[in-house]
């Protein structure tokens, strides 16, 4: 069999097009997921080439799809692939973990140890007393990057196990502090650091 017979099959238009289009619209909002966070991150190149091979795959779907019509399996396999692809981007956004948060503890009683375990690893922390609805409270802020948000929580948990903390998105820091990393179960956590400068 030719390739142009094989592209006529139906082995090839039952079978293995809507697997290619499955897969290429993962990758397609897959690309799309990132492009947003890079947007939200002000990273604009990266923003731009995920953003241009996502529509190329897209577009190249699209038109595989309006030449097989009356394929049902190829809508079936599109409105998979963009399903899937949303769980894939996300799964994705947390691997890379790009950009900076805000993390915020709430704890009663004192706080002196995680404070100083925090500043002797690097990070800058900021304390504030509060009133809480069961009494006074340390408010402890912390900004790190989103790859260090496990083993920060972990160490609030470990000095404070009833604390309550929060983790909030930051677009803009005017100053950096550069931590020593502390330990993480992750295996694989971010891009090169050039990534997460933003530009």
């Amino acid at each position: 069999m030719n390739l142009p017979e094989f592209f006529d099959s139906n082995l090839y238009a039952w079978a293995i097009l809507p697997l290619l289009i499955f897969f290429a619209r993962i990758t397609d909002v897959s690309l799309d997921t990132l492009r947003i966070i890079f947007i939200n991150r002000n990273l604009r190149y990266y923003a731009a080439i995920s953003g241009f091979f996502g529509v190329l795959i897209w577009l190249l779907v699209i038109r595989q799809i309006f030449q097989r019509i009356n394929n049902p399996l190829c809508f079936i396999a599109y409105a998979a692939g963009f399903a899937a692809g949303n769980i894939v981007g996300i799964i994705i956004e947390n691997r890379i973990s790009i950009g900076r948060v805000i993390i915020r503890a709430i704890i009663r009683g004192e706080a002196d140890e995680l404070v100083a375990f925090l500043r002797s690893s690097g990070y800058g922390v900021t304390v504030l007393n509060a009133e809480g609805a069961t009494g006074p409270v340390k408010v402890v802020f912390t900004v790190a990057e989103r790859s260090d948000i496990e083993p920060i929580v972990n160490t609030i948990k470990k000095y404070n196990p009833n604390a309550f903390y929060s983790v909030e998105d930051v677009r803009y820091v005017s100053e950096s502090v550069t931590p020593h990393r502390l330990p993480s179960s992750r295996k694989w956590s971010s891009l090169p650091s050039a990534l997460r400068k933003r530009k």
